[in-house]
């Protein structure tokens, strides 16, 4: 019964039992010379293997089909007809990222094109935006962009309003930084470049300072 469970496993039929890496290559040379065996045993084993083989192929598009249903790469438009759709039940396992956004805001087209950039980049994350208005009805300018993270329908963190994007010197790979730290995206990032600007303009400020130098006298106390 053990050698048929291997069988119908390699084939397809049974569920794999979980085998580390380093010894898959030895199960599928054991189950090939278990195989060859069985022929000499039974001449009727290439029938058997014809017959799962539909099963086979069946559960191999099972895989593929939910493979390719995780998997987004766009920034898509939405409306507030597809909130629910698209945001809260979005499904087991995804994140999702909502801009709310306004034509005419400088800050808000920047934050689409980077948000197009990283949507290539994690295409196992959904990322999404939609006119502030037309999801959200009299949602104010003021508030302006707007981020909403989300995951398996529960939102997770949200960025609201220009200031908390630093305007528009704003980064892709800034703007990256931070929907990691909301597990939203694997980033391959070291360290927060924001940390990094801002040491160097630290840096810059106190190699523009005059010196001080030491007149041998003593303070003076104010």
């Amino acid at each position: 019964m053990y050698f048929w469970n291997d069988i119908l496993r390699k084939k397809g039929i049974l569920p794999p039992k979980e085998v580390p890496k380093d010894d898959e290559e030895e199960e599928d040379a054991a189950l090939q010379q278990q195989s060859v065996g069985m022929r000499d045993d039974c001449p009727h084993v290439d029938v058997l293997m014809t017959a799962v083989s539909p099963f086979r192929q069946q559960r191999l598009a099972e895989w593929k089909a939910a493979q390719m249903k995780n998997v987004f790469g766009e920034l898509d438009e939405i409306s507030g007809q597809d909130y629910v759709k698209e945001v809260n039940k979005a499904g087991e396992g995804i994140w999702v990222v909502l801009h709310l956004y306004k034509q005419g805001i400088p800050l808000c087209t920047l934050i689409n094109q980077h948000l197009s950039g990283l949507a290539k980049k994690f295409r196992q994350t959904k990322f999404l935006k939609s006119i502030s208005t037309t999801c959200i009805p009299n949602y104010p300018d003021r508030n302006l962009p707007t981020i909403f993270v989300y995951f398996e329908g529960e939102m997770k963190a949200q960025f609201i309003g220009p200031l908390v994007f630093g305007g528009m010197n704003l980064k892709a790979e800034e703007l990256e930084w931070r929907l990691s730290e909301t597990g939203a995206v694997k980033t391959d990032l070291e360290e927060n470049p924001k940390k990094q600007i801002e040491d160097k303009l630290m840096s810059s400020i106190r190699s523009s300072l005059p010196t001080r130098k030491d007149s041998g006298s003593e303070d003076e106390d104010y």
